[in-house]
């Protein structure tokens, strides 16, 4: 594959020529998605090359059974997985009786294009048929982010050559695979298969999970842009409904078929109402037409852009990076439903299950609290406080007590459901990154009753985890935590993890602190909370214990934190001196020599200095930094962006932007050889962190006043961003020469920059 055929440009993703090799890697690369739904950008029309079939709808997941090589006690009994749902996109073309089939036609002027400003997929060629016809082909779609259960097709062909009849036969298929099945199974029962005039439906239900789903279909036509009626013949099979049309045109007319489509769940409506909900989704959507359902789906994403677009001149490269990472980010999630989370590939692949991991709370609730309103962040939040009792019994079953809860490493409903349980058992780091989210939002949005009325009931619990899983060392007089793995999936089954043992510390600590002021200021609560969670001081008072006496690895001669207890004993080579021909190591090393070596995955220690940065001072951050990422290999998608943002802190601005870039066009340039499998969701919200707190330099400290410390990389005139501060939006603006800060609220807006207090006032621009 050629990893750069991406032809950079301000607002769109654009693939110019056909190559085959390409494929799969553009049908992630230009997905679509809307928050409920989402696809692959897989062709409407029939492809006998390779292909990754992918359309998938937010909620629907099915249990598949766990592979594992050897059968512990505690590992999670399935791996649940978006299911890869029914196809609505399918439209099979017949150019008098001859199939369309790109990987058979001569293509000439091919062109797709994600158009991120407006947010649609196109694509246009020209195709020389085995028979000798030649067609061009314009195609557009989009899954409205309006109307959130409808998606739109507009399909032209013009005869270039002929004339004759083209067919057009749009269909439903149920009968689909997933991927990343463990055993080849089907995971769909087609129940029932409606037809209507142009319209159709299919009524599907996932096996053991039992979500119903329908899937609707209607279709218009029209030959050079003027509607005419058509009649079709119908096809039903087993797990498909097919409508066959047949226009006859002549040389250089164009024949289009607008087709709307559905999806309708049992999350959000009756079973026995389902084909009903959708046959009026997608009447409505006809009755609308396409030019209008168009003209929403840009109004919409103007709206979105509003407060998410980062602006940067002069690397046009760096411009497309960042706004397709942030287009896919609202692509994957809007917010409006508590029930759903952020999958690692969102709606573009199936690789990790689309359940939910810890980077929701590390990486996404920055963006979502800052580039929309609160309750976004805080449905999120809500999420994992409503999977609380499924966080308890998981523990329960790895020997917790007390209502001791750690949340799992992969969900879908709370419960855990990790396919690679023996790389990953012990990373319990995620339990505490569950904190981590709370205080991240309760410290930008000032909400603290989200702690009051479910938080704490959250923290007690993962204290209580914090609490027994560390354990006093009569050697070290000190409490330890043993077996774990750190964020640097590299290392398994190793002691003392600086991470993992600082984010124990701290959450016990912010635990109580939170106790302490609610037992002050909310004695209701207070009692409330105590009696609903048989907490005791005497537990809290133990729980201290743990915390003013954790051990950390520290090494006095090179003045940092260790890793883990035995990091010094490896071979300490740095990354820069493996040959090119060995990485990424993941792919080249067998995993014995993966573990036994030096090499970090992604950020570990320096994960923590991250997250916590005011608890250490520059100079501190600057030799962990010069220690660890000389072996740091980045392959993993979350690690460039934190060694991105701590070089920024610690004004080392070319490392900052080669690191910048790297996150930003981790996809679009194909950087760890795996985009075919789909993109890299959660990490790109650590791309617009890059920006934003990494050269933009933004921080809200615990004194809860919004500070600045604004960078630009040499390679950049200036770069823009907007924020959303509390309900003031603020507009911050950096060139070369200068920093402008607008506020285009209300009210004045109080900041530190460059670490002097500045006041804008409201509709008001400061220029520092």
């Amino acid at each position: 594959m050629n990893k750069n055929y991406i032809i950079p440009n301000e607002w769109a993703i654009i693939e110019e020529g056909f190559n085959v090799e390409n494929v799969e890697a553009s049908e992630s690369l230009f997905s679509i998605g809307n928050g409920s739904m989402g696809q692959r950008a897989n062709f409407e029309e029939d492809y006998s090359g390779k292909t990754f079939q992918g359309s998938y709808i937010g909620g629907i997941y099915y249990p598949d059974k766990t592979r594992v090589g050897w059968w512990k006690n505690g590992y999670p009994e399935y791996f649940a997985k978006v299911l890869n749902a029914p196809n609505w996109i399918g439209i099979r073309i017949q150019i008098n009786a001859t199939n369309l089939d790109l990987n058979v036609c001569k293509i000439s002027n091919f062109r797709r294009e994600l158009n991120m400003k407006e947010g649609w997929l196109g694509r246009s060629f020209k195709a020389i048929l085995p028979t000798g016809e030649e067609i061009e082909v314009h195609a557009k779609r989009f899954i409205s982010v309006k109307y959130n259960e409808v998606g739109a097709i507009e399909y032209s062909i013009k005869a270039v050559n002929f004339s004759g009849e083209i067919t057009f036969s749009p269909y439903l298929d149920a009968g689909i695979e997933n991927e990343d099945s463990n055993y080849n199974e089907y995971f769909w029962e087609t129940l029932k298969i409606v037809e209507g005039v142009n319209q159709g439906c299919i009524l599907a239900k996932t096996l053991k999970t039992e979500f119903h789903v329908a899937t609707a279909m209607e279709v218009d036509f029209a030959i050079n842009g003027k509607n005419v009626a058509a009649t079709h013949i119908s096809i039903i099979e087993e797990k498909a409904l097919t409508y066959t049309y047949k226009l006859k045109v002549s040389q250089g007319e164009t024949a289009t078929i607008y087709k709307f489509a559905s999806y309708v769940s049992s999350l959000n409506y009756e079973k026995g109402n389902l084909i009903e909900a959708g046959f009026k989704n997608v009447t409505e959507a006809k009755n609308l037409g396409f030019a209008q359902l168009f003209q929403d789906q840009k109004d919409s994403w103007a709206t979105i852009w509003e407060t998410a677009d980062i602006i940067i001149e002069g690397d046009i490269k760096a411009q497309q990076g960042i706004r397709f990472n942030i287009f896919q980010l609202n692509q994957t999630y809007m917010g409006t439903d508590a029930r759903l989370n952020i999958g690692p590939k969102g709606f573009t692949g199936e690789k990790y299950g689309g359940s939910t991991y810890w980077d929701t709370e590390a990486y996404c609730i920055p963006f979502y609290m800052a580039t929309k309103d609160a309750s976004v962040a805080k449905n999120l939040l809500m999420y994992r406080y409503n999977q609380l009792g499924k966080a308890i019994e998981n523990a329960q079953k790895l020997g917790f007590k007390n209502g001791a809860a750690l949340y799992p490493m992969v969900t879908m409903n709370g419960e855990e459901c990790h396919n690679e349980w023996e790389i990953t058992f012990e990373e319990i780091h995620r339990n505490g990154a569950m904190v981590y989210g709370i205080y991240n939002y309760v410290n930008f949005t000032q909400d603290f009753e989200y702690v009051v009325k479910n938080g704490l009931e959250v923290m007690i619990a993962i204290s209580r985890f914090w609490h027994q899983r560390a354990n006093w060392s009569e050697v070290k007089k000190q409490f330890v935590i043993l077996g774990v793995t750190g964020p640097n999936e590299y290392e398994n089954n190793i002691n003392n993890n600086f991470y993992t043992n600082y984010l124990a510390k701290w959450c016990i600590e912010y635990t109580v602190e939170c106790l302490n002021k609610i037992e002050e200021k909310y004695p209701q609560d207070f009692k409330r909370i105590v009696a609903k969670t048989n907490l005791s001081g005497e537990e809290t008072y133990k729980w201290i214990k743990v915390a003013d006496n954790m051990y950390f690895p520290f090494d006095e001669e090179k003045q940092v934190f260790l890793q883990q207890d035995g990091f010094l004993d490896k071979e300490l080579i740095p990354v820069k001196d493996l040959p090119k021909s060995e990485r990424p190591i993941n792919q080249k090393w067998s995993w014995d020599r993966i573990l036994r070596s030096c090499y970090i995955k992604q950020a570990d220690v320096l994960q923590g200095m991250f997250l916590f940065e005011d608890k250490f001072d520059k100079e501190v951050v600057e030799r962990h930094f010069d220690f660890y990422e000389p072996l740091t290999v980045h392959e993993s998608s979350l690690s460039p962006c934190v060694h991105s943002i701590l070089a920024a802190s610690i004004d080392r601005m070319p490392k900052a932007y080669e690191q910048y870039l790297r996150t930003a066009r981790l996809d679009l340039d194909d950087y760890n050889h795996e985009v075919h499998e789909g993109c890299h969701i959660t990490s790109m919200a650590g791309t617009w962190m890059s920006v934003v707190q990494g050269f933009g330099g933004m921080r809200v400290w615990e004194n809860g006043v919004l500070s600045f410390n604004p960078q630009i990389p040499a390679e950049w005139k200036s770069y823009s961003f907007t924020i959303n501060f509390r309900g003031n939006v603020l507009k911050v603006y950096k060139s070369q020469t200068d920093c402008k800060f607008y506020n285009e609220s209300e009210k004045e807006l109080k900041l530190m920059v460059n670490n002097m207090e500045v006041i804008i006032p409201s509709n008001q621009l400061l220029t520092v």
